[in-house]
Order: C-alpha cells, then structure tokens, then sequence
C-alpha cells in the first residue's frame, strides 16, 4: 500500500480523503491557498505546504507548484479528490509521467470522457442509449438554430467541457437559442478553455440518476448501485440519495449492466460514476462519465457498508477487488444535503466568518464539513461548506431524521441555504419519492419569497 498520499484538493473532500489515509496507516501531504492557511484539511494532514495565492489558478491549479510537492515530500500517490484538477486529463498525465501514481483512471480514459461530445460517440459504440442530439461540435448560431429546428424544440445547449452546470442551457425557442449561444460559448470557454458547444433534446419531467462503479486493473467491474440527484439548483445537484426512490427494480438491473458496458468499453479504472437521465416511463439515457469521486459518494458507503475512498486506493495500488457484484447488497436508505454559503432563494455566495456552528447529533447522522466556528467563508472557492447525511433502516426513517437534523443546524454569520433544503426535504413531492430535475423551479421557488429574510 502507498506510504505517503498527497491530496490535491482542499475542504471537506481533503479531510474526507485523510480519514480514510489515517486509519489505512497512510501518511498525507495537504495543500492550500494563502487563504486556506487556517484551514481544517490543513490541520489535519500529515505535513502542509502552502503553494500560492487564493485564485484557484494561482493555487489549486497550479500543477508545476503541486508535483514540486509531491517529489519535495516523497509522496507515491496522489488523490485529486472532485472538482479542481480531477478531471484534467493533463494533470494526470503529468503525475504518471513523474513516477507517481494518480488516484483515478488513466488520463487517457480521463481525456475521453471529459468531452462529453466524444463520450455521447463512445457510450453509442458501447450500445448504451444515448439522448437524441449531435455528436459534431456546433460552429455557430444559426447552425444551432438549423439543428435545434430538425431536433425540435425544447432543446438543452450544453458545452462539451462543461461541469456543475456552466454553459447548460434550455431553450424553448429559436429567440432563446440565438441569445444563449454565443454567453454560454465564452462563458464555457472561459472556465474549461474549451468553447465547444452541443445540443441534444431535452427530455420531459426528467430524473438525475447515476451508478457508482468501482473497477480494477485486472478487469473486474463492479457495480454499487445507483443514487438519485434530481433536486438541484442551477443545474447542480444539491440533494442526492442511494437508492433511488424512483426506479423500478427491472430499470435498476438494466442501469447497473448498462454502466457496467459502458465502463468496460472504455477500459476504466478506479472510482467512477455513469450519469443518465431517466425519462417518466423510466426509459434512460447516458448523460456523461464522472471519472473521479462524486461529492455524494457518502450515501452510497452508508447503503453498502464500503468505503469508497478506500476501494480507490486498493485499485490504484493494482489490487484486485475483493468482491463481486452479488457480493454487495444493498441495505436502508441514505439522504445526502450539500451545506452551501449563500441565500437561500437568490443563491447568490455567501462569503464572511462563521461566528457560531452547531452540528446536529443522533443515530444515522453523519457530517463531511469543512469548517467550525471562526472559520472564514472566502469568495474564492465553491461556496460548498459541508454535507449533512442520513441512514434509516426505511426511506421514511431516513427522511424523519433528516428533517430534524436541518431543524437543530446551526450556523451564524452567513447565509446558508439550510431554509431551502428544509423547505424541500419536507415537501410531499419530495416525501413521495418523485422528484423531477425542475423540483425547485416548480415546488420552491414560487413559494419561497419570505425563506431566508
């Protein structure tokens, strides 16, 4: 097993990564910003080394600045964590061509699926359903509008190196198509440095559900089943849960064997996520290829017993997997909550010091937070501060305790959007178990002018 595990990330995830290191006997090296000197991750890692300024390019992105790191501590692995460099393909590579092993699949396999034009062309070649749209990039406005009229409106213009939702758009006509273009173009440019734009038709009343798939070098790929992420907000998920409330068994069998071909097609490795959009009868198509740890990875290690960091470090070590996909079995149901800094209508970051936090206690809760009381909130990074997740032995425990738990959160100083998720999780549509990716448009937001004054 590795000796030493440098963590190229920074918040909860890094802490998440050193708990699992600490009780695997496994040294861990942290990085920060200047503004992250005080940090949690920071405190807890093993050794930390400061490697810039607070702009993520600066910092975090640094890759020369990271390896410099890496070899000046003698580290034999790195864990990219989500977010941040874990879908560079470049990184990656950079990592591998240093005689360090990258926690993750192969930048090859990373580089494949982080166009998600190329990944809709490879998921069809591996005969799993794809959503109706075009696999060429689009040059220009009325080239999208020619496609979008062939396809028929509505339609989603997405960037092809888009995540968290930037450059993802639903256009209803050809006036919203030709004012969405060219600002989700620049706007993809700017964050990805890739300004290729798609489009594919946009599916009614659709679920988010995505299969966690671990795989080893020596071709066994297991699936762990599959989690639900369709209450989100700006097209990023905000509540996530294992399994999903929606899907029959018949569909769950068929996601599972279909991520299973897919991830074998392109020959992954590691930690890996198969993203689809399921339509209301439950027919489901590929989205895209997460090739990294997902931050709602916890509701599936409370459904199964397994640690998924862990299993990332034995693969990455070249060991087998120790178990087979009859092996895992499913048991009670988790509730994942992302804690984010901002306004809980508006949603616009919410940046300052944490004067007082009180996390709720009580069987089935478990917290993954990145800060404690005097903790500063900076404009620089995700505005993510933590995730609160629950188990019951039922989907009605699971949500009991949830409720209550938001109920007893405290935290002063900021805004949270902890009235939201309040708001939702209590919600009957929520409670019924049918929840649609427009759950906030339609259910919260027409409703929620007096939340958060």
């Amino acid at each position: 097993m590795f000796k030493k595990v440098l963590i190229a990330n920074r918040g909860e995830i890094a802490r998440r990564i050193i708990r699992t290191c600490n009780r695997l006997g496994i040294e861990t090296v942290a990085i920060y910003s200047e503004a992250d000197a005080n940090s949690l991750h920071v405190k807890e890692a093993t050794e930390s080394f400061c490697i810039g300024k607070p702009p993520v390019a600066q910092s975090y992105l640094n890759i020369d600045a990271i390896l410099d790191v890496a070899k000046q501590t003698g580290a034999d692995a790195v864990h990219p964590g989500y977010g941040l460099l874990s879908e560079n393909a470049a990184f990656a590579k950079r990592v591998e061509e240093v005689g360090i092993t990258f926690i993750g699949p192969k930048s090859q396999v990373i580089q494949a699926m982080g166009s998600k034009l190329e990944a809709r062309k490879t998921m069809q070649q591996a005969g799993v359903p794809i959503v109706q749209g075009v696999n060429e990039p689009i040059e220009d406005t009325d080239e999208a509008a020619k496609i979008a009229e062939e396809i028929g409106f509505p339609v989603m213009l997405k960037a092809s190196a888009g995540g968290g939702g930037i450059g993802m758009q639903l256009v209803n006509n050809e006036e919203e198509l030709r004012k969405a273009f060219e600002g989700n173009q620049k706007r993809a440019q700017s964050f990805f440095g890739d300004g290729t734009m798609f489009i594919e038709k946009f599916i009614a009343e659709p679920h988010h559900v995505e299969v966690q798939v671990l795989a080893d070098e020596h071709g066994n790929v297991v699936p762990v089943y599959e989690r639900e992420c369709s209450i989100q907000r700006r097209n990023q998920k905000v509540v996530e849960e294992a399994p999903s409330p929606f899907i029959s068994e018949e569909t769950r069998k068929k996601m599972l064997d279909a991520a299973v071909e897919a991830a074998k097609h392109i020959g992954y490795t590691n930690a890996g996520t198969i993203e689809f959009l399921v339509d209301r009868n439950q027919n489901f198509y590929f989205l895209e290829m997460n090739t990294r740890l997902q931050v709602e990875h916890p509701v599936t290690e409370e459904i199964t017993g397994l640690d998924l960091v862990e299993q990332q470090l034995k693969v990455a070590n070249g060991e087998k997997l120790a178990f087979k996909r009859e092996d895992i079995q499913k048991k009670g149901h988790a509730i994942e909550v992302r804690i984010y800094a901002e306004h809980p209508v508006t949603f616009f970051p919410s940046p300052g010091k944490i004067t007082k936090l009180v996390l709720p206690e009580g069987e089935g809760i478990r917290h993954e937070v990145a800060v404690e009381t005097g903790s500063d909130v900076t404009p620089f990074y995700d505005p993510m501060i933590g995730k609160l997740v629950v188990y019951g032995a039922t989907r009605n425990e699971a949500c009991v305790r949830l409720a209550d738990a938001l109920s007893n959160y405290v935290i002063e100083g900021i805004k949270t959007n902890i009235p939201m998720l309040l708001e939702t999780v209590t919600h009957e549509q929520f409670l019924k178990g049918i929840t649609t990716t427009k759950f906030v448009e339609e259910y919260y937001l027409p409703n929620a002018t007096s939340v958060g004054k």
